[in-house]
């Protein structure tokens, strides 16, 4: 905390006081209306940007990716959370999800242990990665505009676009390329790619992947070969 080590300045509150600029994802700002509504009629300036990574730009160091408790328990079969946090952890070194709902829920579900989700929660805490809880959209509003207030007006940040990082290795392009194919990402391609050596060699060899490569089945496999199969039409 810069500059204090009290959170007296963060609820001095005035009238006339300055507000927070608040970027948000385009896609996002579509698909949750009422957050965007509920944030400027706080007084919150927001600008809509199509963002590579995350949700909410709080500053030029904080981001924020947000996930209804179903969709967070959905991300985690699909195995994109990770990925997804890590590359925003990358460009803001304050990166944060935000779990909106009731996450007691998470005992109801049958197709995945409530044991998997504290897991992924642990593991994305040990890496810096925070998770914040909120019951509903106002929580959500609440915790966005208060956030950008203290890392703006306290801290004097300003929120900024970072871009996503260019691949700068012939390792990191491979790495990708096969990441980029329907449900692998960046932990399966790297199996992938030390079973196979090559990315053409395992793109040759994709009918082979569910006895060669742990953790694929043959319903990811059979993903890849429509894409790479599937005559291209515009």
């Amino acid at each position: 905390m810069s500059g204090t080590e009290t959170l007296v300045p963060y609820f001095k509150q005035t009238i006339k006081e300055s507000q927070p600029t608040i970027i948000v994802d385009s896609h996002e700002a579509s698909s949750a209306p009422k957050i965007v509504k509920g944030l400027i009629e706080l007084g919150a300036k927001v600008k809509t940007h199509h963002l590579h990574k995350g949700d909410y730009i709080l500053s030029d160091v904080c981001a924020v990716e947000r996930k209804t408790v179903q969709d967070f328990v959905y991300t985690l079969t699909r195995r994109h959370l990770f990925d997804q946090l890590f590359g925003l952890k990358e460009l803001y070194s304050t990166a944060m999800i935000l779990l909106e709902g009731y996450l007691p829920i998470i005992y109801k579900f049958t197709r995945i242990n409530p044991s998997a989700v504290w897991g992924a929660m642990f593991a994305l805490a040990k890496q810096g990665i925070a998770l914040i809880h909120t019951t509903n959209i106002k929580g959500t509003v609440d915790f966005l505009y208060t956030a950008a207030k203290q890392e703006q007006i306290t801290e004097k940040r300003t929120p900024a676009l970072h871009a996503v990082k260019k691949t700068e290795t012939l390792k990191d392009a491979q790495l990708y390329f096969i990441a980029s194919l329907p449900n692998i990402g960046r932990e399966k391609a790297l199996a992938i790619l030390k079973s196979y050596q090559t990315p053409m060699n395992a793109l040759i060899n994709v009918d082979s992947w569910t006895k060669e490569v742990h953790g694929l089945g043959p319903i990811i496999s059979g993903k890849t070969r429509k894409v790479l199969n599937t005559q291209f039409k515009e």
